[in-house]
């Protein structure tokens, strides 16, 4: 009988690991998995509705306080108006989309990712109007209203210490395995479906050579399915990889460089935004430099990030720095889901005249003075964004046009960024009462 047992559980075993081979060959193929939902006979995709339709078009409003100071038109793209309250909201939209299309990612599957905040929120929202599920891995020390939100969103969250990206539990390393392990686990799921019909055997005989021979799953570490595992009863699931997948820079390039393009009439002498993923930078620059060459985009890069000098210098880090040579986390700074230490394959579709490096301090009192003087609540990026608006307009003088990103309000920062005990702990406290701090 226990002979009989271990037959039955190896011939499982088998059939996994053939469905698992098939599973990745469909995907390599290009081919529809059983399951996938097809698009229209036309191939066109459908006007969206409902909650998908209210994200994007967001207004561009002149940043009164700024352009006065500076004698430029200094114009802000309020993303925080959308309805996941950020930028993210049309990455996640691109992301979903293209993956639903292309059978990666199926009704009824789980979106995975590691995010900082609001690419997170932005999925959260957006997912289930997809019919799909959310699992996060965030870092435990981003903002916890964050962690909050996407869990009162219906998402799953897993906190997890912060780490270089090349330690193992990185949480965009720990959210690449959550999806192999939901896609593992829904495997086994039709396993036992087709073993309960009889037609397993079958299935085995049939992609039993294609295993035995490199296939994708030879190649493939398929880990064992632990407590954290996402939704156990999905369809799978899709890491979303915002920082390599090109569907966020395709977003800003097919979305929100061409709105800034009409709001503006083509007239902006200059972009400037910094980058997380990079996606916002270079969807938007590289949209505007083919509308016109003259357009000047700049990026601007806040403490602990190795961007600037990768624009500046070429080469990622100081002389006191070897590249790729840090282990632990280097980042040193208040804002939240700006700042990297490694090119995303999204980076690099930016076309960027040049970069400006801002500090917390300017952050801090960037964003009380947009709070004093224009009403405007706005998280730590956006602060930095402005900083780098006044910046660009100083450099090129009056009666330029520049835009930037408003990325999301400051609702989401209330626990750091707007804690004045967190910041007086941190010799943050400001005490500007103008724009003197970006003299110093």
């Amino acid at each position: 009988m226990m002979a009989a047992a271990t037959v039955a559980g190896a011939a499982a075993t088998a059939a996994a690991i053939s469905l698992f081979t098939y599973y990745l060959f469909l995907r390599k193929s290009g081919s529809k998995l059983p399951w996938t939902l097809t698009t229209r006979g036309n191939g066109r995709r459908t006007r969206r509705k409902g909650l998908v339709e209210a994200i994007g078009n967001t207004p561009l409003i002149r940043i009164n306080s700024l352009s006065d100071a500076t004698g430029c038109e200094i114009l802000g793209k309020a993303e925080f108006l959308n309805p996941g309250g950020s930028v993210k909201d049309r990455v996640a939209v691109k992301i979903i989309e293209e993956a639903l299309e292309s059978g990666d990612l199926v009704c009824g599957g789980v979106v995975i990712e590691g995010s900082a905040g609001s690419t997170a929120i932005s999925l959260a929202t957006v997912a289930p109007a997809y019919g799909c599920k959310c699992h996060v891995v965030i870092p435990d020390d981003a903002a916890v209203e964050k962690s909050q939100i996407i869990e009162a969103l219906g998402a799953t969250v897993e906190r997890v210490r912060p780490v270089s990206i090349t330690h193992k539990d990185h949480f965009v390393n720990i959210a690449r395995r959550r999806a192999l392990e939901a896609n593992v686990a829904s495997v086994k799921r039709e396993t036992n479906d087709i073993q309960t019909n009889g037609s397993a055997h079958a299935i085995v005989k049939t992609l039993h050579p294609k295993q035995t021979n490199g296939s994708a799953y030879a190649n493939s570490e398929v880990p064992h399915i632990g407590k954290c595992f996402p939704n156990s009863d999905s369809k799978g699931g899709f890491f979303a990889d915002q920082f390599e997948n090109l569907a966020n820079y395709q977003a800003h390039y097919e979305w929100t460089g061409p709105e800034i393009w009409e709001q503006t009439k083509g007239t902006l002498h200059a972009f400037v935004a910094a980058a997380g993923t990079g996606g916002t930078v270079a969807g938007v620059s590289r949209y505007l430099k083919e509308k016109n060459r003259n357009v000047r985009c700049f990026l601007m890069d806040p403490p602990g990030s190795g961007l600037f000098n990768k624009v500046t210098r070429g080469v990622m880090y100081t002389k006191e720095e070897a590249e790729g040579k840090r282990l632990k986390n280097p980042f040193d700074t208040v804002t939240e889901g700006i700042g990297i230490n490694r090119v995303t394959a999204n980076f690099m579709m930016a076309e960027l005249d040049g970069a400006y490096r801002g500090t917390d301090r300017e952050a801090v009192e960037m964003s009380r003075f947009l709070l004093r003087k224009d009403g405007l609540f706005v998280g730590s990026s956006s602060a930095m964004n402005c900083v780098g608006a006044v910046r660009v307009a100083r450099d090129l003088g009056p009666g330029h046009t520049i835009v930037t990103i408003l990325c999301d309000s400051g609702m989401r920062h209330l626990s750091k960024f707007f804690n004045d005990e967190y910041l007086a702990n941190h010799g943050l406290t400001p005490n500007a009462t103008g724009l003197e701090f970006l003299d110093q």
